[in-house]
């Protein structure tokens, strides 16, 4: 097992805990910005992808990364072998955020966000929708510790 896939293992084992079914991890801190310093790196952290724009989603038996044009090359390569699919936005046929959770997740299961990061009043990426059918979010982080420290 890699890095990537033991961090996934221990995501999910605390959204168990948490009783949350699926977490998003957008590239943002508290002001939204696309460029982070390295404490909101979580969504690299999570993945091992370092593009600077994406959003990762990890369900218990999914995960996938989502980024644009400019990083379908780096994220195919960082992605490789990490059992992360990833979701070339604006492609044909590739379902965004918000789709993916729709088809994903059923009416009353809980979608976790750092409530730090994502604005659940927002746009949340296009999962504010989701949020608001599904009836449950939990804002809190999930991950105990810094995004950027290494695990031990």
């Amino acid at each position: 097992m890699n890095q990537t896939n033991g961090r996934i293992e221990a995501l999910r084992a605390l959204m168990r805990e948490e009783g949350i079914d699926a977490y998003l991890a957008p590239t943002s801190d508290f002001h939204g910005s696309e460029y982070v310093g390295e404490y909101f790196k979580c969504r690299q952290f999570l993945t091992g992808f370092s593009g600077t724009a994406g959003t990762a989603v990890i369900t218990m038996d999914e995960a996938g990364l989502w980024t644009d044009g400019r990083y379908f090359l780096q994220a195919g390569e960082q992605l490789k072998g990490t059992g992360i699919d990833l979701y070339r936005m604006g492609d044909e046929g590739v379902p965004t955020i918000t789709e993916f959770l729709a088809k994903n997740l059923s009416a009353g299961q809980c979608l976790g966000f750092d409530g730090r990061t994502v604005d659940s009043r927002g746009d949340m990426g296009g999962s504010s929708a989701f949020v608001r059918r599904a009836g449950r979010a939990s804002e809190r982080s999930v991950y105990g510790r810094e995004p950027g420290a290494e695990a031990s």
